[in-house]
């Protein structure tokens, strides 16, 4: 009860000031995205919450119009829908400033599992479920782990698939291992280190390492955190198989 009552605190109060500061930045960025084409400048992408409850997730517009009509959820850095002026907003995920409305709505919190789209989420095993038993976050372990998803998945031909195949097995136990050892002082170093990471993504990393290795977690998913190999595909957690379709049974 204690914990809930100051996570809630924290997300208010930080989220707050956040915005505050950075409303001036959220505004230009804004009338940028709305006069590069005379459309919204917002665009909400539908995700699962805490206990499947889907939400409206609020970005700054960084795609054309019409995007989400293609089918494709997942998006490579040359994904051609993003456009010049979206690229710096994802580069700098200026888009994710917006996200703090959602968090003092309550549909997230600053410190959770990243929220996925209901395709996905349809994928999910029993295990990769209790994802779903707390608020999603800003950010969390996989935000930094796989700040370059983009990267990741540039010149796949299916981006869905290969996110299922080479990402979610890991970003999945990251949020797994988060919600094992979840507490206050966690959620203000994950913070802390996001920032840093945009600074500098090898001290963040090897920061998450080292609290992989003091919780005990899996000596794999210590090794890919790392990120000094390219990623294959594995079966995400609670499966034995690699995700093969997104076509949910």
């Amino acid at each position: 009860m204690i914990y809930h009552f100051i996570k809630r605190f924290l997300d208010i109060s930080i989220s707050l000031v956040v915005l505050i500061l950075s409303f001036p930045l959220i505004i230009f960025f804004l009338i940028l995205t709305y006069l590069q084409d005379y459309n919204s400048p917002i665009f909400m992408a539908k995700r699962v919450g805490k206990n499947f409850k889907i939400f409206n997730m609020i970005k700054i517009r960084s795609m054309i119009i019409n995007a989400d009509k293609s089918g494709i959820d997942s998006t490579s850095s040359d994904d051609m829908r993003i456009t010049n002026l979206g690229k710096i907003i994802r580069r700098y995920k200026i888009d994710e400033l917006t996200q703090l409305v959602n968090v003092l709505i309550g549909d997230m919190s600053l410190v959770g599992p990243r929220p996925n789209v209901l395709r996905d989420v349809k994928l999910y095993s029993k295990e990769e479920e209790e994802l779903l038993s707390i608020l999603p976050g800003v950010t969390d372990f996989s935000s930094i782990i796989f700040s370059d998803e983009g990267s990741i998945l540039e010149n796949e031909s299916d981006p869905d698939l290969a996110y299922n195949q080479i990402i979610r097995p890991w970003k999945s136990r990251l949020g797994l291992s988060y919600i094992r050892n979840k507490s206050i002082f966690l959620d203000i170093k994950i913070i802390f280190y996001t920032v840093i990471a945009l600074i500098s993504k090898k001290i963040a990393i090897n920061w998450i390492v080292r609290k992989l290795i003091h919780f005990n977690d899996e000596k794999r998913l210590i090794e890919v955190c790392k990120r000094n190999n390219k990623l294959t595909p594995y079966p995400p957690p609670g499966q034995k198989n690699i995700v093969e379709s997104r076509i949910s049974e």
